[in-house]
């Protein structure tokens, strides 16, 4: 017979872990009838490596409860299908979640090489799924909803692109889309395209922090059409703005938009 003591050292496992095992009757070892101490016998150790050994394998307690409470070889063999479905399930979805993180720190460093500085390259193929009237359209937010690519389905500003429309006496329009990135193996794409390949690119600041409440709007035309006349470039009279960053200072939100204005 061994104590608790004993076997949480030569298991690798805490007091507190064979508690709770014991707790969720996993391992029912004797208690001393004078002191009160637990003794673990051999099966009681076998039941405590059993367990670990489902754990290992990320069963939830209530699981190992059910396979302890009698399963077959053939219902075994059905757990564990299931859980395989579920780890490659969480498998992809960290996959996704790794290349999320990778997008956000691209976005990064375009913040860092183009802000207040311009460049001239295309602006990638992009379907249109849907159209909302602003961002503080908050009950249309079903159709950025229905058409993200975010993780959980949650509402982000991502995948919603400003589209403006100017000429040199200012800002004649706007509208706000909702779009994807289209990949070369896409093969369905059922809505608008866009697609220019040759844009002014740069990357401007925005949020309460550096403007208050101020309409910048102006600003955004005012810099394209000096940007283009100071280098010989010929707008059409467009610009796309997507959300880069948000961060906060100062408890203000910095918000870091790149824009795309096509050029002929």
């Amino acid at each position: 017979m061994y104590t608790i003591g004993q076997v949480a050292s030569f298991l690798g496992v805490s007091r507190d872990t064979l508690k709770y095992y014991e707790e969720k009757e996993l391992v029912k070892p004797k208690h001393d009838a004078e002191n009160g101490y637990r003794k673990y016998n051999a099966y009681d150790i076998h039941d405590v490596i059993t367990t670990n050994f489902y754990r290992e394998l990320d069963f939830e307690i209530k699981k190992i409860q059910e396979i302890r409470q009698s399963k077959s070889v053939a219902d075994l063999e059905h757990v564990l299908t299931q859980q395989e479905a579920k780890i490659l399930e969480e498998i992809a979805y960290k996959k996704h979640l790794l290349e999320k993180v990778k997008s956000v720190k691209e976005d990064y460093y375009k913040v860092k090489e183009y802000l207040g500085k311009f460049t001239v390259t295309e602006m990638k193929p992009l379907e249109v799924k849907g159209e909302i009237t602003g961002y503080a359209a908050y009950e249309e937010y079903e159709t950025i909803r229905n058409n993200t690519d975010s993780l959980k389905k949650a509402v982000t500003l991502m995948s919603a692109s400003r589209v403006i429309d100017f000429d040199e006496e200012g800002m004649k329009a706007n509208r706000f889309i909702v779009v994807r990135n289209i990949e070369d193996t896409d093969k369905d794409i059922e809505g608008e395209v866009l697609a220019h390949p040759k844009c002014i690119y740069t990357v401007i600041e925005d949020g309460r922090f550096v403007n208050g409440e101020k309409d910048i709007d102006h600003e955004v035309g005012d810099s394209l059409l000096k940007i283009a006349k100071e280098n010989g470039y010929e707008l059409i009279g467009k610009a796309y703005i997507n959300i880069l960053l948000t961060t906060y200072e100062e408890t203000l939100e910095r918000v870091f938009l790149e824009m795309y204005a096509p050029i002929k």
